[in-house]
């Protein structure tokens, strides 16, 4: 008789961090406390992505997930790509080229009306950059972010805080050499989207065994579910602005291709936690100082939060 299947194991989904290296460290301490070692140690992990900006330490977020694997050999790692990560990427040079060889100046031309208001970047290196590094590594002319309430901090990505953790001055391409290169591979190989078989989730009916689905922003409805699909998993950088990882009304429901067939759809992005049905927004923190980063653990759901780094505690 073969022995019987290992059960399934737990996942854990960890909002945005936005360069706070204290809410991350706290968050990180109450996932462990919280959960029995064993499962703790064998956990998947996967992080939602927008891992710079905002936050006073990208550097040191980075160098900390970076450093996961060796501190817990035991579990496994995911690290998505936001759309705050793909600008960094774009800037530093570290964001993989089209598959088809085209030129990233092909990206300007479709937001190229946005480019004198948004300040962007036209120093040495733009030539060859990406729009939205050219965006992130831009100075905004508007000073205050309506949206959120608050000042824009540089750019339309508030990146003034990533440049600075790295030691240069907001908009300097003093950042390329700045970054070190095995931070470089750590933007290089985030990925689009993560795809989990068998992830077992509890609800009023029972346990389900479902097809996880993460993806920073969400999947959206007026684009081809197979042509997303594309996108994502090739990581295709020929699209100036990658709507599964920036868009918000449109990717905000589970595609209706996707309902009712099991499949969990969990993202970051969008500033708020929303759990409905088998759709979960995990981004609590949303770069705001005040607020903790919270982790959804299944197949609980239990909510984790990081407890200390807010300016007001929780």
């Amino acid at each position: 008789m073969s022995p019987p299947p290992l059960p399934p194991r737990t996942v854990i989904c960890v909002g945005d961090v936005h360069g706070y290296i204290s809410k991350l460290k706290s968050l990180w301490a109450n996932l462990q406390s919280a959960l029995p070692a064993e499962t703790f140690a064998a956990a998947l992990v996967v992080f939602l992505g927008d891992y710079c900006d905002r936050g006073p330490n990208t550097r040191e977020v980075l160098d900390f997930l970076i450093a996961l694997p060796a501190h817990h050999p035991g579990q496994r790692h995911v690290f998505l790509c936001g759309n705050h990560d793909l600008a960094f990427a774009a800037f530093v040079g570290a964001l993989p080229p089209p598959p088809d060889g085209s030129p990233f100046s092909a990206t300007w031309a479709e937001y190229i009306q946005n480019e004198e208001n948004e300040g962007w970047y036209r120093g040495p290196g733009h030539e060859g950059m990406h729009a939205q590094g050219r965006r992130w590594g831009g100075i905004i002319k508007e000073k205050r972010n309506l949206k959120r309430g608050s000042l824009y901090l540089g750019s339309i990505y508030d990146a003034q805080p990533t440049f600075e953790s790295y030691g240069v001055a907001h908009g300097s391409p003093d950042l390329m050499k700045a970054v070190p290169e095995e931070h470089k591979k750590f933007l290089h190989d985030l990925v689009w989207i993560h795809e989990e078989e068998n992830v077992p989730i509890d609800t009023n009916e029972g346990q389900l065994i479902c097809k996880l689905i993460a993806v920073h922003a969400g999947l959206g409805r007026s684009i081809d579910l197979n042509e997303q699909f594309r996108v994502l998993r090739t990581k295709d950088t020929r699209v100036s602005k990658v709507a599964m990882l920036s868009g918000r009304q449109d990717v905000w429901n589970i595609p209706k291709d996707l309902a009712g067939k099991q499949t969990i759809v969990v993202s970051g992005h969008h500033g708020k936690l929303h759990i409905e049905g088998l759709r979960f927004v995990i981004d609590e923190g949303g770069g705001y100082a005040d607020k903790p980063i919270a982790a959804i653990v299944f197949p609980s759901k239990e909510l984790i939060r990081s407890t200390e780094g807010t300016t007001s505690q929780n």
